[in-house]
C-alpha cells in the first residue's frame, strides 16, 4: 500500500507548503528510491535520517488529507532552481580569471618580433648616416647649406635663379672667403647635394622611427618599458638634429675671420657631441632589437632556465663585466677620434709608432706653456682638447689601449666556459679590432685619403657593434 501511495505523496507534499522548494522534491526523489528496498528494511530506512531529513508522519497525513490544485502543482514544477553558493563563487572566480587574462593580453609581457626587426632596421639607417656624415665632413661639404629649414629645406634649388641665390648665401661666410674663393657653381652643387642628402637621410630616419613606433604602441605590440624607451629614442633623434645645426653654425661664425691663420671648420666639441649622440642612438636601437628578438626566441621556461644557467659561473660573470668595460672603452676611443677629425689632427705627424723624434710629440704642451709666441697660455686640460698634437697623441694611446684590451679579453676567454654565441662574438671582436687598427695606421701614413678615412670612421662603429653584441650574449634574460 505504501508503494502505491508514494506517487500521490510526492505530488501532494509539494503543495503542502506555501512556497515549494527544490529541497522537498529532492527528499521525495530519495523516498522513491526506497521502493526498491526489501520490506523488512523499509521501516529502518524510513527512520534513517537523510540529508535533507524526511518529513514526519504528521506531515504525511496532512499531505493525504489535502488535494493539491493544478495551479499549485504547476507552480511547483515551474519554481526557479536555487543557485548554490559554491556555484556563484566558482562563477565569480571564473570571471575574475577571465578579466585577468584579458588584462594580461592588453599588456604584453614580451614585445612582438616585428618591433625588434623595426629597431634593427632603424639602427642600420643610423649606421648609414654616420658613414655618410663622415664622407660629408671629409669632402668639406658640411658648411655648404648655411640655413636650417625643417620643411622648406627638403626642396633643393631647381632653377638657375635659385642656384645663384643659394651660392650667394654661401659666399657670405668664412669657408668661401678663406678657402674657396675660386669655387665655381658646378663645384658648389657637388658639396651642396652631399650635405642635402645627409640632412634628408636624417629626416627619413626620424619619420621611419616615429610613424611605425606610434602604430606599434597603438596596436599594443610593445611592452610598457619598450614604449618609454621608444619615446626616449625619438627625443634623442630630435636632439640629434639640433646638435647637427649647432655644429654647422659653429663653422659659420665670423669670429674665425678675426683669428690669425684660422681655418674655417666646425667646433670639435660640437662635432664630438653630434657623433656621440648618433653612437648612443645606434647602441640603444641595436641592443633593444636584439633583446626583443631573443626574448621571443626563448619563451619556454625550461629554455630560459637553461640559458641563464650558462651565465651563472663566476668566471662567466667576471668576463661579462670586462666586456661591458671594453664596450665603454671603444666608445671613448671613438669620441677621441671625433676630436681628431674636428681639428684635422690627422694631417700632422703622419708616421707610426713615433711622433717626430719620440713617442710623445715635442709640442705636446705648447698651448699651455707660456712663451714669446704664446703669451696667453690656456689651462692644461684645454690643451689636451684643443692642441692638435695632444689630441692625436690621446687618440693613439686610447686606440692601442683598446686593441690591447681586446687581445687580453680574447686570451682570457680561452679559459672561460662561454656560451656559443659569446664565443663567436669574442672571436669577431678580435678580428674587427685588428682591421680597425690597420685602417687607422694606414689612414695616418697616407695623409688621410677620403676612402680610408671614411672606412676608419665606419670601422669604429662596427667595432662598437661587435662589442655590444658580446655584451648582449652575456646578459641574463629576466623571468
Amino acid at each position: 500500500m505504501v508503494l502505491n501511495l508514494l506517487p500521490r505523496v510526492s505530488c501532494r507534499l509539494a503543495a503542502c507548503s506555501g512556497s515549494a522548494s527544490i529541497g522537498r522534491v529532492v527528499r521525495f526523489s530519495e523516498v522513491s528510491s526506497i521502493t526498491s528496498t526489501p520490506a523488512p528494511l523499509l521501516s529502518t530506512t524510513l527512520r534513517k535520517p537523510l540529508i535533507p531529513t524526511l518529513p514526519s508522519l504528521q506531515t504525511l497525513r496532512q499531505a493525504f488529507s489535502s488535494t493539491p490544485s493544478r495551479s499549485q502543482f504547476v507552480a511547483t514544477l515551474d519554481a526557479p532552481p536555487i543557485q548554490s553558493t559554491t556555484t556563484a563563487t566558482s562563477t565569480s572566480k571564473f570571471e575574475t580569471t577571465s578579466n585577468a587574462e584579458t588584462a594580461s593580453e592588453s599588456k604584453p609581457s614580451i614585445s612582438r618580433p616585428i618591433v625588434g626587426y623595426w629597431y634593427l632596421f632603424a639602427g642600420s639607417l643610423v649606421f648609414g648616416i654616420v658613414a655618410l656624415g663622415g664622407v660629408t665632413r671629409l669632402t668639406e661639404s658640411g658648411l655648404s647649406i648655411v640655413e636650417w629649414n625643417l620643411i622648406k629645406g627638403m626642396k633643393p634649388p631647381r632653377s638657375q635663379e635659385e642656384w645663384d641665390e643659394e651660392f650667394e648665401k654661401y659666399k657670405q661666410f668664412p669657408e668661401y672667403k678663406l678657402l674657396n674663393t675660386r669655387m665655381t657653381l658646378p663645384e658648389f652643387k657637388q658639396i651642396f647635394y652631399m650635405e642635402w642628402a645627409h640632412r634628408m637621410v636624417g629626416r627619413f630616419i626620424g619619420l621611419s622611427f616615429i610613424i611605425p613606433g606610434a602604430y606599434f604602441a597603438y596596436k599594443g605590440y610593445m611592452t610598457r618599458a619598450i614604449r618609454y624607451r621608444s619615446l626616449l629614442v625619438a627625443a634623442l633623434i630630435g636632439g640629434q638634429g639640433v646638435l647637427g645645426w649647432y655644429m654647422v653654425k659653429s663653422g659659420l661664425s665670423d669670429e674665425i675671420m678675426e683669428k690669425p691663420h684660422a681655418v674655417p671648420r666646425v667646433s670639435q666639441y660640437w662635432l664630438s657631441a653630434h657623433l656621440g649622440s648618433a653612437f648612443v642612438i645606434y647602441a640603444v636601437m641595436l641592443m633593444t632589437g636584439l633583446e626583443i628578438l631573443r626574448a621571443n626566441k626563448v619563451k619556454a621556461a625550461q629554455a630560459l632556465e637553461k640559458f641563464n644557467a650558462l651565465l651563472k659561473p663566476p668566471t662567466v660573470q667576471r668576463f661579462a663585466r670586462m666586456s661591458r668595460g671594453l664596450a665603454g672603452l671603444v666608445f671613448v676611443t671613438a669620441m677621441s677620434g671625433a676630436m681628431v677629425a674636428g681639428l684635422d689632427a690627422g694631417l700632422i705627424y703622419n708616421e707610426f709608432p713615433k711622433m717626430g723624434e719620440g713617442f710623445v710629440p715635442s709640442d705636446m704642451w705648447v698651448m699651455s706653456t707660456p712663451s714669446d709666441r704664446n703669451p696667453n697660455p690656456i689651462p692644461w686640460y684645454k690643451n689636451l682638447l684643443e692642441n692638435p698634437a695632444a689630441v692625436q697623441f690621446n687618440h693613439r694611446v686610447l686606440a692601442m689601449t683598446t686593441a690591447t684590451a681586446v687581445s687580453g679579453l680574447w686570451l682570457y676567454s680561452r679559459r672561460v666556459p662561454l656560451p656559443r654565441y659569446a664565443r663567436i662574438a669574442t672571436n669577431a671582436l678580435l678580428g674587427v679590432a685588428a682591421i680597425q687598427v690597420t685602417l687607422g695606421i694606414t689612414t695616418l701614413l697616407y695623409l688621410v685619403p677620403i676612402p680610408l678615412a671614411a672606412a676608419h670612421q665606419s670601422g669604429s662603429l662596427t667595432l662598437l657593434s661587435v662589442a655590444l653584441w658580446l655584451v648582449h650574449t652575456l646578459r641574463r634574460i629576466p623571468k
